[in-house]
């Protein structure tokens, strides 16, 4: 049995962030636009620092060059995933992301970003963005050259404990009053397609608007998986989606289940209430690793859960 491996987030300001990662978590940020919170990330532009146990001071991706047997032995330059919890006190730019090629070809060999979302907490009458109208690029120029943005997007109703998977090429947008974890590959490469002629520092944000129509899906597909629940003993589990790059499932413990960590790895997102994992206390909030052949361990409280893992 190993340790597992707990870390500090790398909080980011944001032209659009709220305050809920300090108030409703209880995280101790000075802003009150903290947007993002990048809870298990070893990527450079927020590499998570380990904050006990043996390799406590160690960065995430120190880790992950170093130990790779904590890990399964996987192969890649990067640690595959990244978890974030997003805080939108406004909207988000309406946006699109690349698949792996895409990205390794025009971003100089970075990974593409698959994503998926569930909602924490929203506020009443809360909207998403998910999809787009256009029935072929050719439509799809036209409507971003006529500004018919409202006509373009496609808008849905938001409610807690909603889930969305973003693949690559799906026109997509974070609005205000949502609370989101998100999942998703290690990457950091996000086209603007419209930003509400928004102003930082004076300017325009950039936009990427000959990227965006390169890698937006026309038509667009849905993204809305089929989950599958079941009650286990002591337990009940949601498989909210299996993809190439993710396998993630929803956990609720009433009182104490036992579980076997049978990954290269697993990440654990605890959502809602409070309990220990082995002992140690978790509670909301909190995001942490399980290495490989840490073997069986147990979970008491009343917590909520997911778990993330390399499929």
């Amino acid at each position: 049995m190993g340790e597992m491996i707990f870390l500090q987030p790398v909080f980011k300001e944001t032209l659009w962030g709220g305050n809920k990662l300090r108030t409703m978590f209880g995280y101790q940020i000075p802003s009150d636009h903290t947007g993002e919170g990048w809870m298990v990330s070893a990527h450079p532009n927020g590499d998570d620092q380990i904050t006990e146990g043996t390799y406590k001071g160690q960065t995430l991706s120190w880790l992950w060059k170093n130990h790779r047997e904590l890990f399964g032995g996987l192969s890649g330059d990067v640690f595959p995933l990244l978890v974030k919890i997003i805080d939108a006190k406004d909207d988000l730019s309406i946006q699109v992301h690349p698949d792996n090629a895409y990205a390794a070809e025009h971003e100089h060999g970075a990974l593409g970003k698959t994503e998926c979302w569930y909602v924490l907490d929203c506020d009443p009458d809360s909207t998403i963005v998910v999809g787009h109208n256009a029935k072929s690029k050719e439509e799809l120029k036209e409507m971003i050259d006529q500004k018919r943005w409202t006509e373009l997007i496609r808008i849905l109703p938001l409610h807690k404990g909603d889930f969305f998977q973003i693949t690559p090429g799906t026109v997509h947008a974070i609005r205000k009053g949502s609370v989101i974890l998100e999942i998703q590959q290690s990457s950091d490469i996000t086209y603007r397609l419209y930003d509400y002629d928004r102003l930082q520092n004076g300017k325009p944000r950039e936009l990427h608007l000959q990227k965006s129509i390169d890698v937006i899906t026309c038509p667009c597909e849905e993204n809305r998986p089929v989950i599958q629940t079941i009650q286990k003993e002591g337990y009940q589990e949601s498989l909210m989606v299996q993809c190439p790059f993710y396998r993630v499932s929803r956990i609720k413990v009433s009182e104490k289940a036992s579980f076997v960590q049978d990954k290269p790895f697993q990440i654990i997102s605890v959502f809602a209430g409070e309990g220990t994992f082995d002992g140690r206390p978790v509670k909301m909030g909190d995001n942490f690793i399980i290495p490989y052949q840490y073997g069986s361990y147990t979970v008491s409280g009343a917590l909520e859960f997911m778990v993330s893992s390399v499929n």
